[in-house]
């Protein structure tokens, strides 16, 4: 009941204005986001990176409907990819970038998903360019098929192009297995969005157990999975197949999100594993905050206390 309180929340224009307006708010969301600007997250990036962690960068903000701000997105990539390469912080794909495609124009009223492909084409170039890589990143149901469509069509040209599988939708499994080929990259992950039981998991336990399917059909297939939980249990999982399936530590890696379980994070990296942190930066941050807050609880008591401590 929470999780759904919470992710109306996300969608709620009068809520989202008291969050974002209240003085307290943005001290709490320094510990998600990297900050506003490039500059912000590329601080955070070099200080990872120098820990021995691996980074993607999301610019903050979704369901655009205007084609110029879509362009000034994708203008955003193609320059913090440039300041990527430029501080050495790219290359051999130590930090990439996820997109969200409606980010990117997926949302518009006419030519949504031509447009949403031609400017993730732009972003993927410039990521050739700068020796590194781009995750197109998981939305709300509605945008998976448009998302894969054009996962595949730009696949030909770009082969390390990566996607995002959430296991709180029933399609996933199958999805995964379609997914699983030589050079794929997938990161799985739970999911931050609501649907309809037909659609999606409405228990934490099935949600779980979907991601246990999908992490062994990834982890015994060709490509390159990329485990995206910050669960105890599933990342032990995860390290168990990998070693029953002969991978190697450089053929997967764990994903988890900036401010979240950073002790981890490090622990596992100097286990040896390949660990990326999800560093998001930019001023539209707050659908993303509150589906951090959605995802657990623990998130939404620091995020009350931190409000409490501060008013």
């Amino acid at each position: 009941m929470l999780r759904r309180v919470l992710l109306a929340a996300s969608a709620s224009e009068q809520v989202r204005r008291i969050v974002t307006t209240a003085p307290v708010s943005r001290g709490v969301v320094a510990r998600f986001v990297a900050g506003d600007s490039a500059d912000d997250a590329l601080a955070v990036t070099r200080r990872l990176l120098d820990d021995g962690l691996l980074v993607t960068l999301d610019y903050l903000g979704e369901d655009t409907v205007d084609p110029q701000q879509a362009a000034a997105v994708t203008d955003e990539y193609v320059r913090l990819l440039g300041l990527l390469q430029a501080g050495g912080m790219s290359a051999g794909g130590a930090a990439e970038v996820s997109v969200k495609p409606t980010a990117v124009g997926l949302d518009l009223a006419e030519h949504a998903e031509k447009t949403a492909r031609e400017n993730i084409a732009r972003i993927c170039a410039a990521a050739r360019d700068a020796g590194t890589t781009v995750t197109l990143d998981a939305e709300d149901c509605t945008t998976v098929e448009p998302a894969l469509r054009i996962l595949g069509q730009l696949r030909a040209e770009f082969p390390d192009l990566g996607c995002v599988i959430q296991s709180y939708l029933r399609r996933s499994p199958e999805d995964c297995r379609t997914l699983a080929a030589p050079g794929s990259r997938v990161r799985l992950c739970k999911g931050a969005y609501d649907a309809a039981p037909g659609i999606a998991f409405q228990a934490h336990a099935d949600v779980d157990r979907c991601y246990a399917r999908c992490l062994r059909v990834l982890m015994d297939g060709p490509g390159y999975p990329m485990i995206a939980t910050h669960d105890p249990r599933l990342i032990t999982i995860a390290g168990q197949r990998a070693r029953a399936a002969g991978r190697g530590a450089s053929s997967f890696e764990y994903q988890m999100l900036y401010g979240i379980r950073p002790g981890e994070q490090l622990r596992l990296a100097r286990e040896g594993a390949r660990v990326r942190v999800y560093v998001p930066y930019g001023s539209d941050w707050y659908g993303y905050l509150v589906r951090r807050l959605a995802e657990r609880p623990a998130n939404l008591i620091f995020f009350l206390r931190s409000l409490a401590s501060r008013g």
